[in-house]
């Protein structure tokens, strides 16, 4: 069976934006951890727009954030950012203080044997090789013509290998065929191993030289699949940036991985596919199903084990904290360091 996962570059204009709006969430919960945010941002030709809501006793410029994201990503040009936030309406702070939940989401979480990571191994390569541009980029002299913008296609037959795309902004003057032998050889080779008959796409639209907010619009929580499980899996279709950890996209995102990967790892199942969802103004959830690979329903399992309240999702893996930024790039999941991929013994 085909499996295909894209995923972008850390300079791709939508992960632009997904790394700002979680950069200023950071910023708010380093100031004050019970501030209730929900900003997102649309940038283009130089213009950034930061909108959105939020409840906190923390003031700063949220401009200054932005440029420093989008210089630390890799641009040199200017951007303007124009930052229009506001508290939230009375009828929607209402709700929140009264315990309800903060929006609508439905959420799925996900975990399989059948990599370390636990996550089918298609993401797993698309994100590996997203990693090792940024990484020759950032550390390796010899790959300072590498920008920061671009995106990685993979298409996997079971666990081979057919077709790999990646697309990467560079230095104007570099020679395509060049460009294409140094990514095989230093990118796609390391991470995939042998490539013999597979199909290798490298920038196969000619130069790439303008990239970001100069090439094209970006906007945050556009890249909703390459967060969660590279679109092999269900999708509820709620983005995670830009959102305190309150809300029941995130919360219940992060604890639906969180009861997956630990009932997998327990030997529940080979795999465990959760789905949830929440509606505003009520503190449970509207429904909760999860099964196994061969259909075993184990709802029952998670509704005992897991608490999927948000307000009790954010002080079991304690998410208060300003963790948010480093994780908007690269998936939330399947990576060391963040506390929803924690195992419990």
């Amino acid at each position: 069976m085909l499996k295909t996962v894209e995923v972008p570059l850390i300079g791709h204009p939508d992960k632009v934006c997904d790394q700002i709006v979680d950069a200023i969430l950071d910023e708010y919960l380093r100031r004050d951890e019970k501030s209730r945010v929900d900003v997102q941002a649309l940038g283009s030709n130089g213009m950034l727009m930061i909108g959105g809501t939020v409840d906190s006793r923390a003031d700063f410029d949220s401009s200054q954030i932005a440029r420093r994201v989008y210089r630390e990503v890799g641009y040199e040009d200017s951007i303007e950012p124009f930052v229009n936030i506001e508290r939230p309406s009375e009828d929607r702070a209402k709700s929140i203080v009264l315990g309800g939940s903060q929006g609508t989401a439905v959420v799925h979480g996900y975990a399989t044997r059948e990599t370390r990571e636990m996550l089918p191994r298609a993401v797993v390569y698309a994100h590996a090789l997203a990693r090792r541009i940024n990484d020759l980029r950032l550390h390796e002299g010899a790959f300072s013509w590498m920008c920061p913008d671009g995106k990685i296609q993979l298409t996997m037959d079971g666990d081979r290998p057919v077709a790999v795309t990646v697309l990467v902004q560079h230095a104007c003057g570099m020679e395509p065929m060049q460009i294409k032998s140094l990514i095989v050889e230093n990118v796609i080779v390391p991470i995939l191993g042998d490539v013999e008959g597979v199909k290798l796409f490298v920038n196969t639209a000619g130069e790439f030289c303008t990239g970001g907010f100069s090439a094209g619009a970006g906007a945050s929580g556009r890249k909703t699949l390459a967060d969660t499980y590279g679109g092999l899996l269900p999708s509820g279709g709620s983005n995670l940036s830009g959102r305190d950890p309150l809300h029941p996209a995130r919360a219940g995102s992060y604890m639906a991985r969180f009861a997956a990967k630990n009932l997998v790892a327990q030997g529940v199942a080979g795999n465990i596919l959760i789905s949830a969802g929440y509606t505003i103004g009520q503190s449970g959830l509207v429904f909760l199903e999860a099964r196994t690979g061969e259909g075993k329903d184990v709802s029952a399992l998670v509704k005992e084990k897991f608490d999927f309240r948000p307000e009790a999702v954010v002080e079991r893996l304690n998410l208060d904290k300003p963790i948010y930024e480093h994780v908007s790039v690269f998936g939330h999941f399947g990576r060391e360091g963040v506390p929803w991929e924690e195992v419990e013994a």
